[in-house]
C-alpha cells in the first residue's frame, strides 16, 4: 500500500514536470495533479484497456504507435473531467503522453 501511494505521489510530480515542458498542459495545484493521475489511471484501466484490446492488431502493425494515441485520448479525457487540470489540444496530449511514457520507462529502468 505504501508503495502504491509513493508511486501515486511520484506520478503527480511527473505530471507537474510535464506541464512545465509541454505547452497546452495546465495544472492548478499539486492536488489537481494527484486527482488527474488518479483519473488517468482509472480511465486507462477501464476504457483504455478496452480500446487497446480492440485496436491490438493495428497496434502490432504500427509497433505500438496506436497505443500512444489511446493514452493521449485518456489524458485529454482526464483534462475534461478533473477541475484544475486542462489539456488544450490533442497534440499537447500526444506530446504529454509520449513524455509520460518516456519518464515511466526511465524510472522502471532505475528501479
Amino acid at each position: 500500500l505504501l508503495r502504491l501511494l509513493l508511486k501515486w505521489v511520484l506520478d503527480g510530480f511527473v505530471l507537474l514536470v510535464v506541464t512545465w515542458i509541454v505547452p497546452g498542459f495546465e495544472v492548478a495545484s499539486f492536488g489537481s495533479a494527484l486527482a488527474a493521475v488518479l483519473v488517468i489511471g482509472l480511465l486507462n484501466v477501464t476504457l483504455g484497456l478496452l480500446l487497446k484490446l480492440l485496436f491490438l492488431p493495428l497496434g502490432i502493425l504500427t509497433l505500438g504507435l496506436v497505443f500512444l494515441f489511446i493514452n493521449a485520448l485518456m489524458i485529454k479525457m482526464a483534462g475534461a473531467l478533473v477541475p484544475g487540470f486542462k489539456v488544450r489540444s490533442i497534440w499537447s496530449a500526444l506530446v504529454g503522453a509520449f513524455l509520460l511514457a518516456l519518464i515511466h520507462v526511465a524510472f522502471a529502468v532505475l528501479v
